[in-house]
Parts: C-alpha cells; structure tokens; sequence
C-alpha cells in the first residue's frame, strides 16, 4: 500500500510514518517545515526517520536512509501546482492528512496562515483524491470543533455549529468539505476528532511542554482560569495505534431504502478519560521531582472549559483501546525530553 502522510515532520505524522513503516507499508510524507514552533525540531524529527538535511530543499524527493520505503518532500499544501503534480506522480492508494496550522490562541494572532493551510490546503488535498483514485482519505480534524458543550462525554452525534477558536471552524469546514467530495464524487473519507494529544517528540506550544521547560528554567508556569481545566489527555502511541487501524478500512458505500449511503464517517479519538490540569501539573512535578511555580490566570480566549471524548463507535469499529496511564505517559516524555534536550 502506498500511503501519502502530510505534517510528516509534525508530531503525530512523524510517529505515524514510524509505525506504518514497521508494516511494510510504502510511505510518501510532505512538509512545509514552518517556523509556528521550531524547525530544528521537526529536522530532528526527520533525521530520527532517516531523512537527511537535503529535506531543507523545497520539492526535492529525499530518500531516508534507514528505510527505503519512506520519502520526504519539503512543499506546501497550499501549492496546487505542486499538489497536483505530486498526486499525478504517486498514485497514492491511501492519504492520511495530519498537515494544518495548528494551535487555538496562535489563530487570534495570525488567522490568514489557517485559511491558506487548512482551507485551501485541505481544498488541494481533496482534489488530488478526486482526480487520482485514492481509495481512503483519512484526515485530522479536532476537539476543538465541540467548542463549548456542556453535555459529556463529547459525542459526535452532538451539534458542532458553534466554534469558539478559527482553527475549531476552519476544522469543522474540513468535515464539512470532505463530506461534499464523498457526496459528490464517492471518496471514502473518515475524520478523526483528536483530544489533545502529548508524548514523546511532542509539540512545544503543548501545555506539558511549556511547563516542563518552565519547571527547569525555575520559571513560572501559566495556569488558565486559574486551573480550573479538564483535558481529555491521549498517549501518542494510543492515538497512532487507532490512526493505523483506521487507514486499513474505508467507510462502504451502502444503500438503505433508496437512498445510497455516503462512504464518510466521522470519529472521536481519545483517551475518555478528562484529568483535571491540576492533577496533571502534579504528574510533571512528580516526574521532575521539582515543585512549578504557578501564576493564575483566567480564560484564555478561544479556550474550552472541558474535553472529554465518546469513543465507543472507535471501539466498535475497530476494537480502539487506549491504554497508556498520564504517570506512564509523562514518565516517557520526561526520558525523551531529557535525552533530546541533553544532546
């Protein structure tokens, strides 16, 4: 099977390449390699996959050197030229779209880089599919999509028609549009609903990063409204053993009565299990064996009061279990985080 994963160099994309490789699977993974956190970690990320620093060359095909199965191109979403080359060349069977620009406060500040990545981006994504026989497109959408429900756990079968961040709509537009090209031109396509993901190689802008560096510089951490928080908290591994399962098994076209069923689905995937932030900043402390400083905030704008993620259509489909405790989760990280940051 020949897999397109974009975001390849971004935290869940370059685990993901990791353990689809393990399979045999035939990769091709793109990234635009931006600077919305810092590049030399996605250029870690990529020399961990064997990719070498000829990835720093934008449409240049880059060869890893521990796996002959996987290679990297540097281009942006937003480039249809590309795109549309990139598809006609490849003939992916399956796309799995983790690129966007991520990150709920980043889009109060600069909303522009969410529409090109992940509207006109998504838009070239779904095009590649629809000229280019895809058999699955599977993509990422969000948490953040629930904006502020009260009714919990999160199911998908609640109403998502008030976002409260760009990035939830610009997310909730992605399920929208996938859903039309499935309508329209039959794409099998299944969206998955990620609760705030962390682990090992992780984002920095992710809040057990920023406390984490926060703890060793002996600065404050920031806590919103005033820590009275709950996140539905999912171990990388948990999230990549799901996406993996996923991509093997497209939504079927069926017909009931005499309508003809849409090949589209939407899932949760998370850890159903939310933990108050306070508990969560005592793990990391525990983990460092060092006490943060605290300053208290209020609400952040854009911000949810609670996640809390309905997985059981994940566990029925396809026997989704997440395992992986937030001690044993954050113990990993602390080893990564050292390791890496020593070196």
């Amino acid at each position: 099977m020949k897999i397109l994963i974009t975001g390849s160099a971004g935290f869940i994309g370059f685990h993901l390449v990791q353990s689809l490789l393990k399979t045999g699977a035939e990769v091709v993974g793109i990234d635009n390699i931006n600077d919305y956190y810092a590049p030399e970690l996605k250029f870690s990320r990529l020399n961990e996959a064997g990719i070498s620093r000829k990835a720093e060359n934008w449409h240049q095909p880059v060869k890893s050197e521990k796996n002959p199965n996987y290679t990297f191109i540097r281009m942006n979403l937003e480039d249809r030229t590309e795109m549309e080359r990139l598809f006609e060349t490849e003939k992916f069977d399956v796309v799995c779209n983790l690129a966007a620009q991520a990150g709920v406060r980043y889009s109060l500040e600069n909303p522009h880089a969410y529409i090109n990545s992940n509207i006109v981006g998504f838009l070239n994504i779904l095009e590649g599919c629809r000229h280019n026989n895809v058999k699955h497109l599977v993509y990422a959408s969000s948490s953040s999509v629930y904006g502020n429900n009260k009714k919990m756990p999160l199911s998908t079968d609640d109403p998502v028609d008030n976002p409260v961040s760009l990035y939830a709509a610009t997310k909730k537009s992605n399920e929208l549009m996938a859903h039309t090209y499935s309508h329209l031109y039959g794409i099998p396509s299944t969206g998955l609903r990620f609760f705030t993901v962390y682990g090992p190689w992780g984002r920095p802008d992710m809040a057990y990063f920023l406390f984490t560096k926060a703890i060793l510089e002996n600065k404050p951490i920031k806590i919103f409204n005033h820590g009275d928080l709950y996140r539905d908290f999912t171990y990388i591994d948990d999230i990549v053993k799901g996406v993996a399962k996923i991509l093997n098994k497209p939504p079927q076209t069926s017909s009931r009565g005499k309508e003809k069923e849409i090949p589209y689905k939407i899932y949760n995937i998370g850890n159903s299990n939310p933990v108050k932030l306070m508990d969560f900043i005592e793990t990391i402390e525990k983990a460092w064996g060092k006490e943060a400083l605290k300053e208290y905030h209020d609400m952040q704008p854009g911000d949810v009061y609670k996640t809390f993620a309905d997985v059981s259509a994940l566990e029925n489909d396809f026997y989704y279990a997440p395992k992986t405790t937030i001690e044993e989760g954050i113990s990993e990280f602390v080893k990564w985080y050292s390791a890496y940051y020593k070196k």
